[in-house]
């Protein structure tokens, strides 16, 4: 069957335009059967697979409505480390310090696996192992220093100190005063990662199929048959693992996440302007609950995010939005040009962690990373994949964040007023200080 080669597709989003070129893999076509069916090709789903196949189980099938890292895979900021969107106080607060140590550890070590991946699979994504700056927005530094204890003494994380002229040094901006420095952490091009572990995984054995949208899902006997409109698959166990871009073939599953935008947006080259504002490789982010997040590119242009919204905004509208957010920081970049920008679909639980779990009768379902996605989403697709091919039942530890209904669309507007709030604190708080 021919192949087409797939190069770029949004011109908006610089991740597409500087995509590793591969050989599109072929929609399904007929009836075909396999141990394992996978809906999504993003972070969860592709992790699954290689899990899978990489504890020996071959007969499996993934489907992507679009292309590998259509949705937030292919979207993010490309920050990797550990912990959830649920802060580290708060997962101890609900768990205990030995559960909580548990799923904390799970990213952790994620975080781990993904150096290895890369490097064993040799995926071309622009990994800058370098770790990562919390600047701090405001001048009380205690936030900074409970969150370092706090990392410390319960998830034996250390974290170090960046006095203001540290931080001023790597970081050439007025707006933060001290800072944390978490080693353990890295940077990379996502949308090229998820193509390099699509690539993995079809390498040993995995069938990959993109523009086959699953369409619907029913029990047969003891199978799932999954249908798209070229095609059935006949499986024994199923993921889905769709993210914010719902697959609509289980409402209990679809119900339980907000689909919540965000926004990316990247400058054109800076070349030796880059050093008036970043002499550092590690990314950056800040302390306010709607923070910035921003890391410098290979080819010296400047990667800036942030903001949350229920709305999917146009490139325009997040290149004026994110343009004010950096100049509040660089006003030294007065009139650089924004080359691309665009927006995406996390999903969010209520609850804010992750969504992994099983219903016992073979299907399955991993979503609600909420913009915390590296680390957790290769987390759970060890834990389906360990639970799949050896019954390991180790995704247990997340029964607690179950499949809570979000009541669209009376959530969002709950989700956006929370936004509010705090946004609101975070101006109060910075008004105290002037």
């Amino acid at each position: 069957m021919a192949h087409s080669i797939v190069t770029q597709a949004p011109a908006s989003s610089y991740y597409r335009a500087t995509a590793t070129p591969y050989d599109a893999y072929a929609p399904l076509e007929g009836t075909t059967h396999a141990r394992v069916a996978i809906v999504g090709g993003g972070y969860a789903g592709l992790n699954t697979a290689l899990g899978l196949v990489e504890r020996g189980v071959r007969d499996v099938v993934l489907m992507e409505r679009e292309q590998i890292g259509f949705g937030a895979s292919g979207r993010n900021g490309g920050f990797v480390f550990g912990g959830y969107s649920l802060g580290e106080q708060a997962l101890l607060d609900q768990l205990g310090a030995s559960r909580a140590r548990t799923l904390f550890d799970l990213t952790t070590e994620a975080v781990q696996r993904i150096r290895r991946r890369v490097v064993d699979y040799g995926i071309a994504c622009d990994m800058v192992d370098e770790g990562v700056i919390w600047a701090n927005w405001f001048r009380d530094p205690t936030v900074l220093r409970q969150r370092q204890q706090l990392l410390a003494e319960h998830y034996d994380s250390s974290w170090q100190w960046l006095p203001q002229e540290q931080l001023r040094e790597r970081v050439r901006s007025d707006r933060y005063h001290d800072g944390l420095y978490e080693r353990d952490a890295l940077h990379l091009h996502p949308l090229n990662y998820a193509i390099g572990l699509a690539a993995a995984a079809s390498g040993q054995g995995v069938r990959i199929h993109e523009d086959s949208g699953v369409i619907g899902l029913a029990r047969e006997g003891a199978q799932w048959r999954l249908r798209t409109k070229q095609g059935d698959v006949l499986a024994d166990q199923v993921v889905l693992a769709c993210g914010g871009y719902l697959a609509g073939l289980r409402p209990t599953i679809d119900d339980a996440i907000l689909p919540i935008a965000t926004y990316v947006m990247v400058t054109e080259p800076l070349g030796p302007r880059m050093d008036d504002c970043l002499r550092t490789r590690a990314a950056v982010y800040d302390t306010r609950f709607a923070f910035d997040y921003y890391r410098a590119l290979p080819d010296a242009r400047l990667l800036w995010g942030g903001r949350i919204s229920v709305r999917n905004r146009s490139p325009n509208a997040v290149k004026r939005l994110l343009t004010q957010d950096m100049l509040r920081v660089f006003p030294q970049l007065q009139g650089m040009k924004i080359d691309y920008a665009w927006s995406g679909l996390m999903s969010y639980a209520r609850h804010q962690m992750p969504q992994i779990g099983g219903s016992g009768d073979g299907l399955w379902w991993a979503q609600a990373f909420g913009g915390h996605g590296l680390a957790p989403t290769c987390a759970a697709g060890e834990l389906l994949a360990a639970a799949i091919a050896a019954g390991d039942n180790r995704w247990t530890a997340f029964a607690d964040y179950g499949l809570q209904r979000t009541y669209r669309p009376f959530g969002y507007l709950g989700a956006q007023a929370g936004y509010w709030w705090q946004q609101g604190k975070d101006r109060w708080k910075a008004a105290r200080e002037t």
